[in-house]
């Protein structure tokens, strides 16, 4: 099985009452993206306004995949305190969105027990979404 083309990676946190200067505070760097609750916020389709606060951090795009290195490049910028995390994890939606991005009808991923580790130490969830390749079967 060949590895997933593409994948893209965010650590997110979300929350009515997120602020987001408050998040960069407790993790130690700032942000790719942010916005509070009722913030007009520019879109494709136009302006629209934050139904929830949410703090985002990008990492670099991956070809091939690898979301081991994108997961290890978010966590090394922000606090290694897990305290920290437990208290964000409590009050928000903490997740790290995963885009995978297949050319073939069958690739695949693995995540290192090191990645599954620090995800699962700081109560960060794993949101994969994964985008089949247009392939005639």
């Amino acid at each position: 099985m060949a590895n997933i083309s593409r994948s893209v990676a965010t650590l997110r946190v979300a929350g009515d009452a997120l602020d987001p200067e408050e998040i960069t505070r407790l993790l130690g760097r700032s942000p790719t993206r942010a916005y509070r609750k009722g913030d007009a916020i520019a879109a494709v389709s136009g302006t629209r306004i934050a139904t929830f606060g949410h703090w985002q951090l990008h990492a670099k795009d991956a070809e091939p995949e690898d979301v081991n290195r994108q997961v290890a490049e978010l966590l090394a910028g922000l606090t290694q305190d897990l305290q920290v995390w437990s208290l964000i994890a409590r009050q928000y939606r903490l997740d790290l969105f995963c885009g995978l991005f297949m050319r073939e009808h069958n690739e695949g991923v693995s995540l290192s027990p090191a990645t599954l580790h620090s995800l699962g130490q700081r109560s960060i969830k794993l949101d994969l979404d994964i985008y089949a390749a247009d392939v005639d079967r």
